[in-house]
């Protein structure tokens, strides 16, 4: 039983981190109906400049504060240089130029600070108190907590969110009306990067420790959570997150560590299979 509870509260634990980074995915496609492959190296990058100016000042909330500012200036500049060329462009355009973002920003990093795992500390305890849960783990659940209300309330509840989804689903007609289609654009990515950060920021104290490819796994395991959940629901990425989370806890803790990729890949496949646009998707008004 021991070890039921200690499982769940670990995948409870990772699944709230899934389901930061699943948010950042849905808040991109929502913005601008991409799927963004580049959002892990990213997020690794803006963690490189919070370990800098940590290291730098010696204050992990200044080196913090300074990737989510990090991550917007990167997030806008992709957008402009990068992602606006592509925006009409066939879907794999947009798949290639985020492989070759990966590879590059990989590269850098890795010329920059060496492929070595350097250490990332938690801002708070990463023992547990009461039941498997640790300080840091509470911290983890009110940030998404509050991600999932700030972004519920972004997309259907204020005119910027609304006018986001516009120009994502029919941006010629958003154009006729007066949206500045291009800004929204380049709002949503900058969004998209802010929350990828914050998952990163998230994570990678828990894991190994910081490197140029720390968050593959977790891109796979928050995008699966995405496309479980919908790619179009806030609620659905943080419930899909919490699933996998657990999955992949109940899996590595009775099976193996060696099992958990078939476990993500059974449940992605499987959920394709019943409901493509995903368990938490909204019904789609039929057409005549």
């Amino acid at each position: 039983m021991d070890r039921f509870v200690f499982l769940s509260v670990d995948g409870l634990s990772r699944g709230a981190v899934y389901s930061a980074f699943a948010l950042a995915l849905v808040l991109i496609w929502r913005g601008t109906r991409v799927v963004n492959f580049a959002q892990g190296a990213m997020a690794v990058a803006t963690v490189y400049l919070a370990y800098s100016v940590s290291s730098a000042t010696g204050s992990y909330w200044l080196g913090f504060a300074s990737a989510l500012v990090g991550a917007a200036l990167l997030g806008g500049l992709i957008e402009v240089v990068v992602a606006r060329r592509v925006h009409d462009a066939p879907p794999r355009n947009a798949i290639v130029v985020a492989i070759g973002l990966v590879l590059l920003l990989q590269a850098v990093l890795g010329i920059v600070y060496t492929n070595e795992y350097l250490a990332f500390p938690a801002p708070f305890s990463q023992t547990a108190v009461v039941l498997g849960v640790s300080p840091y783990d509470l911290f983890v659940f009110a940030v998404v907590g509050v991600l999932l209300v700030l972004l519920t309330v972004l997309f259907t509840r204020t005119p910027l969110g609304l006018r986001m989804r516009a120009s994502a689903f029919a941006p010629e007609v958003s154009r006729l009306l007066g949206v500045d289609v291009a800004l929204l654009r380049t709002l949503g990515w900058v969004l998209a990067a802010v929350v990828g950060s914050l998952a990163g920021l998230l994570v990678i104290p828990t894991e190994l420790g910081l490197h140029p490819t720390a968050m593959d796994d977790i891109f796979v395991a928050a995008f699966t959570a995405a496309v479980v959940g919908g790619l179009d629901s806030p609620a659905g990425a943080v419930a899909g997150g919490l699933v996998v989370g657990v999955l992949l806890s109940y899996v590595g803790g009775y099976v193996g560590s060696d099992a958990t990729p078939l476990a993500v890949l059974v449940l992605l496949v499987g959920v394709l299979l019943v409901r493509p646009g995903g368990l938490f998707a909204a019904p789609r008004a039929r057409r005549v």
